[in-house]
């Protein structure tokens, strides 16, 4: 790949034509469904759905049967000698909890921490109004040590590890897999009680309507929709480094739900897997996380959902394959809700998505303690428990992993800078920011091996690095300099 000193994100190129209303899917994607299945593949794709119910049926029965359990779970310095068997494991489950990553007096004392910060900072926004439990803080002295913690993004290395370039042009592009960055994100500190959360119903991060419509994220696709799902990769990286997951500038993306604001980047940072530190023991029915734990199969009913409709909605048997047809002239994509100038979504639930069997299949994280970290993949379903019946609080700090990339690195340096200012990372609601908070965090709150992956610093080239990696280095260490 020819070298390029260019730091900055790539310009929003001009999106496909909406052309619908609010609630309404425009004809030309019944077009697009044609395109994607011709004539030659409906026979391969009508057999892929009907292999994927059948899959389906017999796994949401063993995750109802299972429970948390199906969920791997791992102790931090098994990360390097793990067996193939077990790597494959979290892999297809798309999830994964690690214990003892940090200690538990360490965890704990973050946690009191951000509770004097919150209090000595009161104008502070969180949610919900009047007993505020989810925080946008960013900067605390606790979060900045968290982020940077060498356990924290040795876990975050290993994370990215499981990902891996194809062998097509493509694999070009520069990333990094062995050299993690810092994802600046918020807190939560959530009381037991009759309080009920209902805006993390289940859900996928990430692209919406992009799925099937931008050439390069459908290319991480492209198996299920030839019909060959179980060749799926979850894993390969390249059609999501080139892909464009905002298309059309949703606001909200990276964001709490209720917050008013407007997404700034067409293209958040690519997060291979969602995470967070837990500050606190809490187990399934204490407002924990919850997972639907097969990344290969809830990806291949995804995609092919849109391409079929039951031929009786009403059926008793509604789920049985016999009742769903192969249906290339509608416009709906179910759980996406079209706006007026973008795409919402991807919701999921029992009427969009029957098979999944939400209410059963979604598990619950076993129980974890001060320390513990979970994570799962980026195109994996996942809610919060709407409820909240334990007798202590269920906190968590969010900390993702991030590769090294391009579009990465740019964004770390614009986030060092709001760092720098005290303000709001880019991604989120911009305000007053933290600068004049009490108590804020400070750079020499970051632990010096954390230093680089917050942009302070020049990364080194690992040994044995292939020219894309030195690559992704070469333009990250540039944009750090600025």
């Amino acid at each position: 790949m020819a070298p390029s000193d260019s730091v900055d994100l790539p310009s929003r190129p001009s999106p496909p034509a909406l052309s619908g209303s609010d609630g309404v899917f425009p004809a030309h994607l019944a077009a697009l469904k044609r395109r994607l299945v011709p004539p030659a593949a409906e026979p391969a794709v009508v057999a892929a759905w009907n292999d994927v119910l059948a899959e389906l049926a017999r796994f949401t029965t063993q995750a109802q049967a299972t429970g948390p359990d199906i969920i791997p779970q791992i102790q931090f310095d098994q990360i390097s000698s793990l067996s193939e068997d077990q790597r494959n494991l979290i892999k297809r489950r798309g999830c994964v909890v690690i214990r003892n990553v940090v200690p538990d007096d360490e965890a704990l004392a973050w946690k009191q921490q951000l509770r004097d910060y919150v209090a000595a900072n009161p104008s502070v926004n969180g949610f919900p109004e009047g007993n505020k439990q989810f925080f946008e803080i960013y900067w605390s002295a606790s979060q900045l040590r968290a982020r940077s913690h060498p356990n924290v993004l040795a876990v975050s290395s290993f994370l990215n590890s499981l990902y891996h370039s194809g062998s097509d042009s493509s694999s070009d592009a520069p990333v990094s897999l062995r050299s993690p960055l810092s994802y600046a994100d918020r807190f939560r500190i959530r009381h037991p009680g009759p309080v009920k959360w209902n805006v993390h119903k289940p859900h996928i991060d990430g692209a919406s309507i992009e799925r099937w419509q931008d050439d390069d994220i459908r290319a991480c696709y492209q198996s299920i929709l030839h019909g060959d799902w179980r060749a799926h990769d979850p894993y390969a990286i390249d059609g999501r480094l080139l892909g464009n997951t905002d298309v059309y500038g949703r606001p909200n993306q990276a964001s709490f739900p209720l917050s008013n604001f407007i997404h700034s980047l067409f293209s958040s940072v690519f997060r291979t897997w969602q995470g967070w530190l837990s500050m606190s023991e809490t187990g399934p029915n204490e407002g924990t996380l919850k997972l639907f734990p097969d990344v290969l199969l809830s990806n291949s009913y995804l995609i092919l959902r849109p391409f079929f409709r039951p031929s009786n909605p009403l059926a008793p048997d509604l789920l049985d394959p016999a009742n769903w047809l192969l249906d290339l002239n509608s416009c709906d994509f179910p759980g996406i809700t079209p706006k007026p100038a973008w795409y919402e979504g991807q919701r999921l639930s029992n009427d969009s998505h029957p098979h999944l069997k939400l209410d059963d299949a979604m598990v619950s994280v076993p129980k974890v303690y001060p320390g513990d970290l979970v994570f799962w993949h980026c195109d994996v379903v996942h809610s919060v428990e709407t409820e909240h019946h334990g007798a202590h609080d269920s906190s968590v700090m969010y900390i993702p992993a991030v590769p090294l990339t391009p579009a990465n690195a740019a964004y770390v340096a614009k986030q060092k800078a709001h760092f720098l200012q005290g303000l709001a990372p880019p991604d989120f609601p911009q305000g007053e920011g933290e600068g004049s908070f009490v108590g804020k965090g400070l750079l020499s709150d970051i632990h010096p091996d954390g230093l680089n992956a917050m942009g302070f610093g020049q990364l080194d080239i690992p040994e044995g690095a292939a020219p894309s990696e030195i690559e992704a280095i070469r333009i990250a260490n540039k944009a750090f300099a600025v």
